[in-house]
């Protein structure tokens, strides 16, 4: 896949050389409660998994991408496309900056925005959504500010060691209704 470019950041594909950085994201349990993992990885699955990185999203229904400075490539993060539904034209998706200095600076923002283009372009998508929990205040001002609407609400929806949070439903269309 040919490198999604913006102002500032980049979007890649996984390397293999991107598999200490994968295995410290995919372990850190403070970000479990959203992307649902319930054991640690281990660098052999990891492996795997980034071997298998290079297959279609139309067989493995996904595709994550590393956000990278366009300046020097360093790995601000990971933004990913997640159950993709060609029959339905829409696809989940997902954003982690990896460094609290990072956030708050536009980068997500200009991955994001890429990401849709690429989707809604490339991929033919007719939509995109993400569940964001009402108390993730920087994911909402962010979604909203890239055009995605709030249609929705699961509460009580993702259970946490502090009890249960109510997830907002958001969704951006390639052609405006």
């Amino acid at each position: 896949m040919e490198e999604l470019k913006a102002d500032r950041v980049k979007l890649r594909a996984l390397e293999p050389d991107d598999l200490q950085l994968l295995y410290r994201v995919e372990n850190d349990p403070g970000v479990w409660e959203v992307s649902g993992t319930q054991a640690p990885f281990s660098h052999f699955v990891l492996k795997q998994y980034l071997e298998q990185a290079h297959r279609d999203i139309y067989e493995v229904k996904q595709l994550r991408l590393v956000i990278c400075l366009e300046a020097d490539g360093r790995p601000l993060g990971f933004i990913d496309l997640y159950e993709f539904d060609p029959s339905h034209s829409r696809a989940g998706v997902g954003i982690l900056l990896f460094e609290a200095r990072d956030r708050g600076q536009g980068y997500a923002y200009e991955a994001l925005e890429l990401l849709c283009e690429y989707a809604f372009t490339h991929l033919r998508l007719h939509q995109l959504y993400a569940g964001i929990t009402t108390d993730n205040k920087p994911s909402i001002t962010l979604f909203e500010k890239a055009g995605f609407e709030l249609t929705g609400k699961r509460l009580d929806w993702i259970q946490t060691a502090q009890g249960y949070k109510t997830e907002l439903f958001y969704q951006k269309f390639a052609d405006v209704h």
